[in-house]
């Protein structure tokens, strides 16, 4: 695939807006959470929760609506992106344990996604679909990253993953419905978790660095976090 084809417009259905993942952080949050809120569970949970003391039931459904479809559109995007990136490793055994590190990772974003839509039908929206394909070419001009070597790779992965852990901190809190605060504090720490993992990969191959570089994952340490190429 030509890197014209890792661009896009990243539009989130009726959003009316352009948006980076970078902007994400502003915007919405990414993911949800299979293991500590399940996917019937969670439905309840919402049902329950709703409405919320003064505010009003509509108003408190379409906000909640408008981050968590955003979070799907990032959901979306990184399941795209390790799916994407899977093609390009190579069969060494650095590529190989980069594959085994993504398809973990991936296996919980498709799960995530699959709550979030659920929650989104459950508060009577429409949940966002996939597109064809997202763009990461922020990252690439920032040297976060890149899809022409493993290792690499791998660092466009830690770049994704660090920011989808920054905007949970950010975004989870402007939801309304108790029991979805409570799904986006816990995915954050899985995000986290897929970031440390990254690293720890990094440090096994020899590179000398702290697995947990830093005792916050936020905007304002986020380059102890990433590794540039």
């Amino acid at each position: 695939m030509e890197r014209a084809q890792v661009t896009n417009n990243t539009q989130v259905a009726r959003s009316g807006k352009t948006l980076s993942r970078r902007g994400m952080l502003a915007t919405g949050i990414v993911a949800g959470a299979v293991g500590a809120v399940g996917l019937p569970q969670l439905a309840d949970r919402v049902a329950a929760a709703m409405p919320i003391a003064k505010k009003d039931e509509a108003s408190v459904k379409k906000n909640d609506i408008t981050i968590l479809n955003t979070a799907l559109y990032y959901e979306h995007q990184a399941i795209w992106a390790y799916t994407f990136a899977a093609g390009k490793l190579s069969n060494t055994a650095v590529g190989q344990a980069v594959l085994a590190l993504a398809l973990r990772n991936k296996a919980d974003h498709e799960k995530h996604r699959d709550v979030l839509a659920a929650a989104v039908q459950s508060l009577g929206g429409k949940p966002v679909v996939a597109e064809a394909s997202y763009d990461v070419s922020s990252y690439l001009k920032q040297r976060e990253g890149g899809l022409d070597s493993d290792v690499n790779i791998a660092k466009l992965a830690l770049a994704l993953e660090t920011d989808a852990a920054i905007a949970y901190t950010q975004e989870a809190g402007k939801l309304m419905t108790p029991a979805l605060i409570t799904a986006g504090a816990s995915i954050g720490s899985t995000e986290a978790a897929h970031a440390a993992a990254i690293r720890a990969a990094f440090k096994s191959l020899g590179v000398n660095l702290d697995i947990v570089p830093a005792a916050f994952v936020s905007q304002e340490n986020r380059s102890a976090w990433v590794l540039k190429v």
